[in-house]
């Protein structure tokens, strides 16, 4: 299945000044094979909201928070909604996760 991504380009400069933290940069985070996520029914209202926590491409861990939208059977596009580094708590649950 391929993946497509996209984001609002005024959040994601917003987020990148906030978090320091880069869309295209949150993007490679769904590619991590020890990343969690976890559906986020609080901040769920128009639409269904997702957690994740894993490892960028460059090793940096982030939580991402995005929704998929099907287009078909054979590709998903996902939204990026924000992206910022991992609390210290948040990077202990991930390393219990993946030990």
């Amino acid at each position: 299945m391929r993946c497509y991504f996209e984001w609002d380009y005024q959040k994601a400069v917003i987020n990148q000044r906030k978090h320091d933290v880069s869309f295209e940069q949150a993007s490679s985070v769904l590619g991590d094979a020890g990343a969690i996520t976890v559906f986020d029914e609080e901040h769920s209202e128009d639409e269904e909201r997702w957690v994740t926590i894993g490892l960028d491409r460059n090793g940096v861990l982030l939580v991402v928070v995005h929704t998929y939208r099907q287009t078909d059977v054979a590709c998903v596009r996902v939204r990026l909604v924000s992206a910022r580094k991992a609390t210290k708590n948040e990077a202990k649950q991930y390393q219990e996760m993946n030990s």
